[in-house]
């Protein structure tokens, strides 16, 4: 326990499922967190269940002004800002006949744009206030391989990787360790909604996908945000100071690099 003592984290997409997750922990854990939701509201109640360890900031990431509030707001919250988590994250499924212009740009502004221009930012700070920090992106196994119904979103993960390796090699000269995360299928509301695509496309029932996933996981069951929480506290903590530019599976033996 306490790990992450005296540090403080900003942790994107963070008022419900893995996000909120991470907070929890990161709490748990002595940190203090930032929790930042285009949903104010709601993470404004997720930051008063945490108590004192936690604030919540409104942050769009794909809208350059209020990347650079929330940060702003943090700092001056809590004084600086030692951990990034770039969670937040859109899911979008279609044939690739059926891919539009639209949703294509709307997914890699949020998925690639957001977890760039994020990073930038906050790395920026850390820079300039002259301390080390550690970022975490939010791949996925989607990153790793592609798959019929998913190409925008498999080619959006994918950056993230590569972005995690470009970024990793860049910024460890100021003392910023870069890293990545990637789960497998995790149970919540975000699988509701994959389930749902899937239901569209292949025609199957409402949640057969999701039992179909589950069942093919080789560790007998999908994930949940709470097996996603060790890795992410690790990454944050200092025992990772010489991990670089490294992207981990969590994932139930569902994917081996």
């Amino acid at each position: 326990m306490n790990r992450l003592e005296g540090k403080t984290a900003l942790i994107t997409g963070a008022a419900r499922g893995i996000g909120l997750a991470f907070a929890q922990a990161y709490v748990r854990e002595g940190a203090q967190v930032a929790i930042a939701d285009i949903d104010l509201p709601r993470a404004q109640a997720a930051a008063a269940d945490l108590g004192a360890g936690a604030c919540a900031v409104h942050m769009d990431i794909t809208d350059q002004t209020s990347i650079d509030a929330a940060i702003t707001q943090t700092v001056q919250h809590f004084g600086q800002i030692d951990i990034l988590i770039n969670n937040a994250a859109l899911f979008t499924a279609a044939p690739i006949a059926e891919i539009t212009r639209e949703d294509y740009a709307r997914v890699f502004d949020i998925n690639v744009g957001g977890t760039l221009f994020t990073l930038q930012a906050v790395a920026k700070h850390m820079i300039a206030s002259g301390h080390r920090g550690k970022i975490i992106n939010m791949a996925s196994q989607a990153g790793r391989r592609g798959e019929p119904l998913v190409g925008v979103y498999c080619a959006t993960k994918a950056a993230v990787i590569s972005l995690t390796q470009s970024a990793g090699l860049d910024l460890i000269k100021h003392g910023i360790n870069v890293n990545a995360i990637s789960p497998g299928v995790v149970d919540g509301e975000h699988w509701d909604g994959v389930d749902a695509f899937f239901a569209k496309y292949e025609g199957k029932a409402p949640g057969q996908k999701k039992r179909e996933v589950a069942a093919a996981v080789p560790f007998g069951r999908m994930g949940t945000s709470d097996d996603l929480t060790g890795m992410a506290i690790f990454l944050a903590s200092d025992d990772a100071d010489y991990v670089v530019a490294q992207t981990y599976n969590v994932d139930g033996g569902q994917w081996m690099n």
